[in-house]
């Protein structure tokens, strides 16, 4: 009889510690998926304060810093739910802008031109690199989240069910192929 008790008690134990940890691995995934979603934001920040920056320099044509500056504003002042949309026609306003190469070329031989160009290719390729490191992250927590004990137990708690951040991210090809 005894003994049948101690045998539950360290079932309950080892199942207890077992919930424990998984509770404690989620934790931490959402953790990393906050330190992801943080770091994506200062990428998009830094992105469009770059490209307004090109914008009002007057390297570039009016037309193409206008829509430049335009998209780079929307971006900025995007609410939560349109973010996405917004950055995503900063990317398609980037590759339209700098589709000719020749463009690349226009804004380096302005004054302070090499380093802003440098600076735009360097912010367009790390959106790319923060945004996978998101999405990995919510697709890990996600999978975690779907198992059976996770819900049964409600190991997750009140944290809301992660969202990837979809965009397009694309950069312009004459940007992203050149060394920072």
């Amino acid at each position: 009889m005894i003994e049948n008790l101690v045998w539950i008690a360290v079932a309950f134990a080892v199942v207890g510690v077992y919930l424990s940890w998984t509770a404690g691995r989620l934790d931490r995934l959402h953790t990393r998926m906050d330190a992801a979603r943080a770091a994506l934001d200062a990428q998009l920040v830094r992105r469009a304060s770059v490209v307004l920056e090109v914008a009002t320099s007057g390297a570039l044509d009016p037309a193409s810093s206008l829509v430049l500056y335009e998209a780079a504003h929307a971006a900025r002042q995007a609410e939560e739910e349109q973010r996405e949309v917004a950055e995503s026609e900063l990317s398609q306003a980037l590759r339209a802008v700098f589709a000719d190469a020749d463009q690349v070329e226009v804004l380096k031989s302005a004054p302070g031109g090499v380093e802003a160009a440098e600076q735009l290719a360097a912010a367009v390729r790390r959106v790319p690199m923060a945004r996978r490191f998101l999405n990995d992250a919510v697709r890990a927590a996600r999978a975690l989240r779907r198992h059976r004990k996770v819900r049964w137990f409600r190991l997750a708690g009140h944290a809301p069910f992660p969202l990837a951040f979809e965009m397009d991210d694309e950069p312009p090809a004459d940007l992203a192929d050149r060394p920072a």
